[in-house]
């Protein structure tokens, strides 16, 4: 018998939980529903959902935070909801691990798509990770284990700038253009915009050291994004 994904709902509103149930039954999918970031921990832990849509802002723990210590341990996909266009840079752009973002108010038809979307791309990952270490010199780049290495020492990266940094690193001199990275980090079905690349870009390089090492991340005006390994 074919396993019925589990999307755990977490929001503090009911009608969010009523509606989006609804829409998930008449498609396939269990669901659970939290109305607190620390219910939400819980059921992540005792229950293990495929997905979890999660809200931003909730009374106590908030949905920044309970994203942020499951991506400690866990790349379980996740959908944010907000209700503050404003935040979307916060969630993507400093990349706390989410997978995608809905803006409130939504249709559940929409959110039902974007389920859809980001659980097909997560299934995809494993094939392409079948090569996931990129090695330059003083440089690792692990999709594996989701760790990044200079000369050694472990970098903290979020899960999208490993998948960024493995992708500009995989082939070095390459130019790539913020709509390619957004089409292959985040997949063709995400609704974001460049600005979101040129954040990540932004947070990579202050984690990254700029001098003593054999490699850059350049920007090509007008273009996008490219790692050069320096001649030694």
């Amino acid at each position: 018998m074919v396993k019925c994904p589990l999307v755990l709902i977490c929001d503090d509103d009911p009608v969010v939980h009523e509606s989006l149930g609804i829409y998930l039954d008449s498609e396939g999918y269990s669901h659970i529903s939290a109305y607190s970031g620390t219910q939400a921990l819980e059921m992540k832990q005792a229950e293990n959902p495929d997905l979890i849509v999660l809200d931003l802002m909730m009374p106590g723990m908030n949905g920044m935070d309970v994203c942020r210590t499951i991506r400690q341990t866990d790349r379980v996909p996740i959908i944010m909801l907000t209700a503050k266009g404003e935040e979307i840079d916060r969630i993507l752009g400093l990349e706390l691990g989410a997978d995608d973002y809905i803006v409130k108010p939504f249709s559940p038809r929409e959110v039902i798509a974007r389920i859809k979307a980001v659980m097909r791309r997560f299934e995809e990952k494993p094939q392409e990770n079948a090569k996931g270490m990129v090695r330059l010199p003083q440089l690792e780049v692990s999709l594996d284990n989701y760790q990044v290495r200079v000369q050694g020492a472990i970098i903290p990266c979020t899960p999208k700038e490993v998948e960024i940094l493995h992708m500009l690193t995989s082939s070095p001199g390459q130019v790539f253009s913020r709509e390619q990275i957004l089409s292959r980090v985040w997949g063709y079905d995400y609704f974001g915009d460049t600005r979101t690349v040129d954040a990540h870009i932004k947070r990579i390089r202050q984690k990254l050291p700029q001098e003593g090492v054999p490699w850059a991340l350049r920007t090509v005006y007008g273009v996008g994004y490219r790692f050069e390994v320096l001649s030694q």
